[in-house]
C-alpha cells in the first residue's frame, strides 16, 4: 500500500433511523472526561461493556450459542455467574431463532444483545434482520419498534479461519434502510461504541474484528462511557492523500502511512467506525483538502462498501479530485485458507498502481499472479 501511495500521489443519510436519545448519559469522544483506565485487549473491553450494560439496565439480556460459559472468544466470560442464567443464557444452534427471539424481546421494551458466534453464520438470520428488525418501525408508522436490538458478530480474518470463519459481510447490511452497522478498531473504541449501540433507539449490527480480540491492547477507561455513532475519526492528519477504512484494517493502513511518510508523502487516515449512516462530511472535507482517496477493506472488492464511499465522494468532490479513487480490498473469491496471505489487503498491496489511470481493483485481482 505504501509503495502504491508513492505512485498514486503525484447530510448524513439517516435512512429511516430514529434520532431520539434513548439514554441521557453524556456521550464522550475518545476518553476525554472519562475516569482512569487500565490496559485491556479487545475481547476484555467487550466483556467490560457487556458487564456495564447488564448492570445499568435490568432490561438488558445477553444470549447466543455458548455465551453461558463465555463464548468461543471468551467475550461473555463471567456474565452468567454475575447476572444469572435468566439474563445471560445459551440458545439452540439456530441463528434465525436467536435473532427472531431478540426482535420479540426488544419489541417488548427490553435491551436484547444477541451474539452470532461467527459473522459467517449470520446468513440464516438474514431474513429476520433485513425483513423484520430493519422494517419494524417503518411498517408500523412509528407505533412500534425493536430499537433495543444489538446483534454482535465476530467478523474478518483470524489467520486460519478459511472460507467459513473469516468473511466480512458488512456490505450486505449496509444496503438495508433501518439498520445501523458499526465496526470498532480497538479496545477503547469497542467498549464505547458497543455501549452506544446497546443504548441506541435503532437496531444495530455490531461487527467485532476477531483478529484483534487478543492482539489489540490499549488503555481503556473503566467508567461507563459511550462514543458517538455516525462520526468518523481523523486518526492522522495529512495533506497529500486520504485513506479510509474500518476495523482491523486500520492498523494495516497506519503502517502504510508511516512507510509513506518516510518517502515524503503526507497521509490523512480516517476511521469510519459507523458504516451506516456513515460520516460523508468528514471524508468529503478531507478529500477536498488532499485531492486523492484510497479505501481499504477485507471484504471482496466488487460490491464492497468501499464502492459506495467511492461513488459518493466522486459525486461530491469530482472537481477537487486529482486522481481516480482507488480501492485496495479482498479478492473476488471465497475466503481461502492456505492462500489467506494472498487474499488479505496489506500495506504493499497497492504496489501495482503504476499510474493514476489503473483501477485499484484490477491490481488487487492480479496479486495472486504476481505473488505480491
Amino acid at each position: 500500500m505504501a509503495s502504491g501511495l508513492r505512485r498514486f500521489v503525484g447530510s448524513l443519510s439517516r435512512r429511516n433511523l430514529s434520532t431520539a436519545c434513548a439514554n441521557k448519559q453524556l456521550i464522550q469522544q475518545h476518553d476525554g472526561g472519562v475516569g482512569s483506565g487500565k490496559s485491556l485487549n479487545l475481547y476484555s473491553a467487550i466483556n467490560q461493556a457487556l458487564h456495564i450494560a447488564l448492570e445499568t439496565d435490568p432490561r438488558a439480556y445477553v444470549f447466543g450459542e455458548d455465551v453461558g460459559f463465555g463464548g468461543v472468544f471468551r467475550c461473555t466470560t463471567g456474565l452468567a455467574d454475575r447476572f444469572g442464567k435468566s439474563r445471560v443464557f445459551n440458545t439452540p444452534l439456530c441463528e434465525q431463532g436467536i435473532v427472531g427471539f431478540a426482535i420479540g424481546l426488544a419489541a417488548m421494551g427490553n435491551r436484547a444483545i444477541a451474539e452470532i458466534q461467527f459473522a459467517d453464520y449470520i446468513f440464516p438470520a438474514f431474513d429476520q434482520i433485513v425483513n423484520e428488525a430493519a422494517k419494524f418501525r417503518y411498517r408500523s408508522g412509528n407505533q412500534f419498534n425493536c430499537g433495543g436490538l444489538t446483534v454482535r458478530a465476530p467478523y474478518g480474518a483470524v489467520g486460519h479461519g478459511g472460507h467459513y470463519h473469516s468473511q466480512s459481510p458488512e456490505a450486505f447490511f449496509c444496503h438495508v434502510p433501518g439498520l445501523k452497522v458499526v465496526i470498532p478498531r480497538s479496545p477503547r473504541q469497542a467498549k464505547g461504541l458497543l455501549l452506544s449501540c446497546i443504548r441506541d433507539p435503532n437496531p444495530v449490527v455490531f461487527f467485532e474484528p476477531k483478529w484483534l480480540y487478543r492482539l489489540s491492547v490499549e488503555e481503556v477507561p473503566e467508567d461507563d462511557y459511550m462514543l458517538p455513532l455516525s462520526e468518523a475519526e481523523v486518526i492522522r492528519e495529512g495533506s497529500d492523500i486520504t485513506l479510509v477504512g474500518w476495523g482491523a484494517q486500520l492498523s494495516i493502513m497506519e503502517q502504510a502511512c508511516l512507510d509513506a511518510e518516510k518517502e515524503g508523502i503526507s497521509c490523512e487516515l480516517i476511521d469510519l467506525k459507523t458504516l451506516i449512516p456513515w460520516d460523508k462530511e468528514t471524508v468529503e472535507a478531507s478529500v477536498r483538502k488532499t485531492g486523492r482517496l484510497l479505501i481499504s477493506h477485507e471484504a471482496p472488492v466488487t460490491g464492497g462498501f468501499g464502492a459506495e464511499i467511492s461513488a459518493s465522494i466522486l459525486e461530491r468532490c469530482f472537481l477537487r479530485l486529482e486522481a481516480p479513487v482507488a480501492r485496495v480490498c479482498g479478492l473476488d473469491t471465497p475466503f481461502p485458507l492456505v492462500f489467506e496471505p494472498f487474499y488479505m489487503p496489506t500495506k504493499n498491496k497497492a504496489s501495482c498502481l503504476e499510474s493514476f489511470k489503473v483501477p485499484a481493483q484490477h491490481c488487487c485481482m492480479n496479486l495472486t499472479a504476481h505473488g505480491s
